[in-house]
């Protein structure tokens, strides 16, 4: 359960579509929301749990007036003690009722006592909530960072968010689909950084800064500079061994506006040898999400157990709970006999194995009515690409049954390899888009015969760039294929790069 490493107590709260109120957005609207749904179980409103909170502490330190302080009963209530509260500052809402916003709809603030309608724009007027009415400029002076690179730390480290992860994916993180973009975490570098380190796309490093280091995958990109380095926010230890970026990141923040200074910190980056492997996974149908997230709470213990290890989903209506854990040494068997018990691989009479003491290779899988259910491979992980896109599907694997063991990384009856999938409205992959540009279509045609970028249209930018792509390699050599059609683990664009990380 999340937070249960930390929480002495769980409170369990209703979430937006289960919320009655008002919500205010960046435009200074106020609306009236109510539920959609019922909330589940014992779940209750924000307000609720710190109302009941509040008399049960005044209650055991003997204090009456908590009674007539958290006596609220209905959102209502909390909303025209809210309102008075704003009276005569510059965001007054004395005029704004419930029964106005039921009958004329969303209001902007302000709107005091006596106004019919919210003022559309602010400070129109030039005049300012200060003493004097006059707008305050603050004069802000340039300050170098905190930490500069040097011989020891020589890259600088940037960090950012991602397409289709929000902050520390307390939310995104449950979504398996918004892990078929990018399903694990990353560093990316110029190539010639690369290069001076001996390391290639896809290996495995160490970056470390003044305040710690952390490991994690490599990717070549042509969207970061010589000398820079980008790494998203968004993993943390629920999702890698290691915390996240933050374990690199500097403390210092900004005097005026105390952001803290996240985009400048002097880090070097070391190719790691960790030949020891292992890939686990488990498919759930729609359904089963308590016993994903049972299994994925269980799971995120033994990510300690590797020197580098991530916990992930994949998946659209089907879920793969992912784990990929590598390790210098050898795994220890105690690790296996924990994954074989987790993924239900320990009965023989329904699972298949492949042991070879001598290599340290061990492969075991479960099928269950023609359909992969779960995988562990250890020491020989070929076919995990394949594996765990015809568990996603739900495929049959009855005409591979042979191959689900063999050190493959395309099995021999046609490949399941789709790609990272670059359109997560209509569940376009990379590959199928490569496919329809190199018969020479523009963004046009291919949104026409994929529909990718015609839904909430975030895949657009990563579309044009193919289709430049696409178009320049065809003028060089007459036809061409799309670099981009590479594993979900390394593909990313530049928009995911920003220059703010909120």
């Amino acid at each position: 359960m999340l937070f249960r490493s930390y929480a002495d107590l769980l409170l369990p709260a209703t979430s937006w579509g289960e919320k009655e109120g008002t919500v205010t957005n960046s435009e200074r609207c106020i609306t009236r929301v109510r539920a959609a749904v019922t909330a589940p179980g014992q779940a209750r409103h924000d307000w609720q749990i710190a109302t009941a909170f509040a008399l049960a502490l005044g209650r055991e330190l003997g204090h009456s007036y908590a009674e007539r302080m958290f006596g609220y009963t209905t959102p209502e209530q909390i909303f025209n003690e809210h309102r008075e509260s704003t009276r005569g500052r510059d965001l007054d809402i004395t005029g704004l009722s419930y029964a106005m916003l039921e009958r004329d709809g969303p209001q902007q603030w302000p709107l005091p006592e006596g106004a019919t309608a919210g003022r559309k724009r602010l400070y129109e007027d030039g005049v300012f909530p200060t003493a004097d009415g006059r707008a305050r400029f603050v004069e802000t002076k340039y300050i170098e960072p905190a930490e500069k690179p040097n011989a020891r730390y020589p890259l600088s480290l940037n960090t950012g968010r991602l397409r289709d992860q929000w902050h520390s994916m307390t939310r995104t993180g449950t979504v398996a689909r918004l892990f078929n973009h990018v399903e694990e975490p990353f560093v990316s570098m110029h190539k010639r950084d690369m290069e001076r380190r001996g390391l290639q796309d896809g290996d495995i490093a160490r970056l470390v800064s003044r305040r710690g280091e952390l490991v994690v995958r490599v990717i070549a990109s042509d969207e970061v500079r010589a000398a820079q380095v980008f790494m998203p926010m968004h993993w943390g230890g629920r999702f890698m061994r290691g915390g996240g970026v933050n374990a690199l990141t500097v403390p210092a923040i900004d005097p005026q506006s105390k952001q803290p200074e996240l985009k400048h910190a002097a880090i070097e980056v070391e190719k790691l040898s960790l030949p020891h492997r292992v890939v686990a996974m488990r498919r759930f149908t729609a359904g089963e999400t308590g016993g994903l997230q049972a299994l994925r709470d269980e799971l995120e213990p033994l990510l300690a157990s590797f020197d580098y290890a991530t916990l992930g989903l994949s998946g659209r209506d089907d879920t793969v709970v992912v784990l990929r854990g590598y390790a210098a040494n050898p795994i220890d068997d105690a690790v296996l006999a924990a994954l074989d018990r987790l993924l239900d691989l320990q009965d023989p009479r329904r699972t298949m194995r492949y042991v070879d003491a001598r290599k340290r290779i061990e492969k075991a899988a479960r099928i269950e009515n023609g359909i992969v259910q779960s995988v562990c491979l250890a020491g020989e992980t070929a076919a995990q690409e394949w594996l765990k896109n015809m568990m996603m599907q739900g495929a049959s694997a009855d005409a591979m049954r042979s191959w689900v063991l063999a050190p493959v990384a395309v099995p021999p009856r046609g490949s399941l390899n789709r790609g990272a999938v670059v359109c997560n409205c209509f569940d376009v992959a990379a590959s199928e888009i490569d496919a329809v540009l190199a018969g020479g279509a523009d963004l046009k045609q291919l949104q026409q015969r994929l529909k990718c970028g015609t839904e909430c249209g975030s895949c657009v930018p990563e579309l044009k760039r193919m289709c430049a792509v696409a178009g320049s390699r065809s003028q060089e050599s007459g036809f061409g294929q799309s670099r981009f059609a590479i594993s979900a683990s390394r593909t990313h664009t530049a928009s995911e790069i920003p220059n703010s990380d909120f």
